[in-house]
């Protein structure tokens, strides 16, 4: 690898923009650190989100088109963002707070006391304020959230409005590809800003091929610029934000906890399922995930409205018969899409494959199997109680009109044919004791390192069950703050 002849001297390079890496970036800016931001993906106003097609904003916003396979039975298709702004710029704007049992449970069997909601209330709150963060009801043009928690509340099942960053939403139905409004409030419109202010460098279009490292300490950044050139930094302190799969890789790709950064990530999956109703829903006005069935959180199912449109419906009918996907096109104001999120057992493994390249590979259990297969039944029952008069698998096969089916439908197959995607993975350079697995120290540090410091969802200590944005801003707050304390 060739190097920059005159290396760039900095007090904290922060790698990565999303959730963690902005929280830090802000966090050290403020302190006043000479701040340099490194974001391998583009800089994007919202005015040219506005501009754009949604197809071509996945294009500009995603790694790999948000098609990065994970390989396995079945090979699972990972998105995640590449842009300023990270994922947080894609996703759905959900703001969940982690419950105290959960970190409680984090602390007790990780050793990550000091993480508890009492230490991160206060981040919460401000986090909360920063972005607007407030209960979504399912209003008008929200008829599809509407009708899950009718659904649920026929089947007296607990089901709760959506907590999301996204003041004064104007309902364009684009989340995932970029709020063209500017309502939702993604680190590309918030942390950011506020980070530049305080004296912050964001560099776009640049990407980190190699940490150097002495005892412990990385003592050189090596990247790639926009124009393809090598660049080399040499900073005082160096905030890993690269996300659940670029943060391990860079690891292995720098030998720093090669055999065990990455070998295990915590993810959640998602399916689909379609659903037809005799009136109309007019999803397409809709806005993702309004209203939440939660009824069974804590068996790791959560269910929700997806985004609406003619080549979501597609995509989700993929493997179905032309007729089909015609006919429920045809239909489009009757017809809404779901998503079933599943917390699984099974993680994926990282691993850094030469040329920048990295390969996934999950393990999905039995007991995983069994249940993405009762999320399925679970699903189908609620939209019908919802007053669906057919729901649609998302793999091929026939129309579900009653319980007795739905429940067949799920039993039937091979889950080596269902179409899981999944747009959210965590705990893969985990935070807690290393007697329990963990890899990082309670600041984020790899053990054995002084001045690298993790600060994104690879280092939860574990699998949230829920939107996880929340709880990596505030593990990142608290994180930046004891860097603070320690440098």
């Amino acid at each position: 690898m060739s190097r920059a002849p005159h290396p760039i001297d900095c007090d904290a390079l922060v790698i990565g923009s999303g959730a963690g890496g902005s929280v830090a970036a802000l966090g050290l800016a403020r302190a006043g650190r000479e701040t340099v931001v490194l974001e391998e993906g583009p800089r994007v106003t919202t005015a040219e989100l506005a501009a754009s097609s949604p197809a071509q904003n996945l294009r500009r916003l995603y790694r790999h088109a948000a098609l990065a396979p994970i390989h396995g039975r079945p090979v699972i298709a990972f998105g995640e963002g590449s842009c300023v702004g990270g994922t947080t710029v894609v996703n759905g704007g959900l703001l969940w707070e982690p419950p105290a049992a959960l970190l409680d449970r984090w602390a007790d069997r990780a050793g990550t006391d000091g993480y508890r909601r009492t230490d991160l209330d206060g981040h919460l709150r401000e986090i909360t304020r920063r972005l607007g963060v407030a209960a979504q009801q399912p209003g008008d043009g929200n008829r599809d959230s509407r009708l899950l928690a009718e659904g649920a509340e026929r089947l007296g099942w607990h089901w709760a409005p959506a907590r999301r960053a996204a003041p004064g939403c104007s309902h364009a139905n684009r989340c995932p590809t970029g709020c063209p409004s500017g309502a939702k409030q993604s680190m590309l419109l918030s942390y950011l800003p506020a980070a530049e202010r305080h004296g912050a460098r964001i560099l776009p279009r640049t990407r980190v091929l190699k940490l150097s490292h002495r005892g412990p300490n990385v003592t050189e950044v090596h990247a790639v610029g926009p124009d393809g050139e090598p660049v080399t930094y040499r900073p005082r302190t160096v905030v890993l934000a690269a996300g659940p799969v670029g943060s391990p890789a860079l690891l292995q790709r720098s030998g720093i906890h090669r055999r065990e950064a990455g070998r295990r990530t915590a993810f959640h999956v998602n399916l689909k399922v379609v659903a037809r109703f005799r009136e109309p829903v007019q999803a397409t006005r809709g806005t993702i995930f309004t209203a939440q069935l939660q009824h069974f959180q804590d068996e790791g199912l959560l269910v929700m409205p997806a985004n609406l449109s003619p080549g979501a419906l597609a995509a989700a009918l993929a493997g179905h018969d032309p007729d089909t996907v015609n006919t429920l096109l045809a239909e489009l104001d009757r017809v809404a899409l779901f998503t079933a999120q599943v917390r699984v057992e099974g993680g994926f493994a990282v691993t850094a494959l030469p040329g920048g390249l990295t390969l996934l590979r999950h393990r999905i259990t039995a007991a995983d199997g069994r249940l993405l297969r009762s999320a399925l039944h679970r699903t189908a029952r609620l939209l019908l109680a919802a007053g669906a008069t057919e729901v649609h698998p998302p793999f091929p096969g026939p129309p579900v009109r009653s319980e007795a089916e739905a429940r067949r439908c799920a039993e039937g197959g091979s889950l080596a044919h269902w179409p899981l995607v999944s747009v959210h993975a965590m705990a893969s350079c985990p935070m807690g004791a290393p007697a329990r697995g963990g890899l990082c120290d309670p600041v984020g540090r790899p053990y054995g390192f002084d001045n690298l410091h993790l600060c994104d969802a690879s280092v939860l200590p574990g699998a949230t069950g829920i939107s996880p944005q929340g709880t990596v801003m505030a593990f990142a707050h608290e994180i930046t703050e004891r860097l603070l304390q320690t440098t």
